[in-house]
C-alpha cells in the first residue's frame, strides 16, 4: 500500500511532551526493576539505554526552560521601560 502525500512514515519518532517522557521513564525503571535474572542481556541493555536517553532529554529540557525563564526576567518590559525609544506621535487630522 502506498503512502499518500504528506503522510508520516513509521520511521519518524513520536513526539512526546515532558510529562509523557517522565511517565515513560518511570514505567521503564519499573520494568527494569521487575525483570527476572534470566532476562536476555540485550533486552536489559536496551531498556537501560532508553532510560539514559530519557534522563538526558529531560535534563536538557529542564535547562532550556530555566534559561528561557531567566531570559524572560532580564528582558525589559515595553510598557514601563523609559529607556526604550518611543515612536513619534502622528498628528491628528
Amino acid at each position: 500500500m502506498r503512502a499518500y502525500n504528506g503522510q508520516l512514515s513509521d520511521n519518524q519518532p513520536i513526539r512526546r511532551n515532558t510529562t509523557e517522557k517522565q511517565k515513560q521513564l518511570r514505567e521503564l525503571k519499573e520494568t527494569l526493576a521487575s525483570m527476572k535474572p534470566q532476562t536476555s542481556p540485550a533486552l536489559r541493555q536496551s531498556v537501560q539505554r532508553r532510560i539514559r536517553e530519557l534522563e538526558t532529554e529531560l535534563r536538557t529540557a529542564e535547562r532550556q526552560s530555566a534559561a528561557r525563564a531567566a531570559e524572560r526576567q532580564n528582558m525589559p518590559s515595553r510598557a514601563g521601560d523609559s529607556s526604550a525609544p518611543r515612536r513619534p506621535r502622528r498628528p491628528q487630522s
